[in-house]
C-alpha cells in the first residue's frame, strides 16, 4: 500500500505564502516515482476547487506554494498515483487573519 501524509503548516496567515507537501511511502520505501500528485484545495462552504500539481522535491516529497486570499476553514485532498494505487487522504486547516 502506498502511504501519504500531509503536511501544513501549524499557521496559515491570509495573503502569506506557504508550503503544502505530502510524504508518499510503501514500506519503508520513500517513492520517487510516483505517477501524480495533485492537491485539491477547497474553502468550506463553497462548490467549487481548486487543483494544482505537485512538484517532486525529492525524499518522497511533492509540494505546492499557494497564498491564501480569504480567511476562513480549508481542507487539502491529496490525490496520489504511483505503482498502480491510488490514496487521496483529506486535511482540514484554518487560514488566520494577518497580524
Amino acid at each position: 500500500m502506498v502511504e501519504v501524509v500531509i503536511e501544513t503548516p501549524e499557521t496559515i496567515k491570509v495573503n502569506e505564502e506557504v508550503v503544502i507537501k505530502v510524504l508518499v511511502t510503501q514500506g519503508d520505501e520513500k517513492v520517487e516515482d510516483a505517477d501524480k500528485v495533485e492537491f485539491e484545495i477547497n474553502k468550506s462552504g463553497e462548490e467549487t476547487s481548486e487543483k494544482i500539481i505537485g512538484r517532486h522535491k525529492g525524499d518522497g516529497i511533492y509540494f505546492i506554494t499557494k497564498t491564501f486570499q480569504d480567511v476562513g476553514e480549508y481542507s487539502v485532498i491529496a490525490h496520489v498515483t504511483a505503482r498502480d494505487m491510488y490514496n487521496m487522504p483529506k486535511k482540514e486547516f484554518t487560514v488566520v487573519p494577518a497580524e
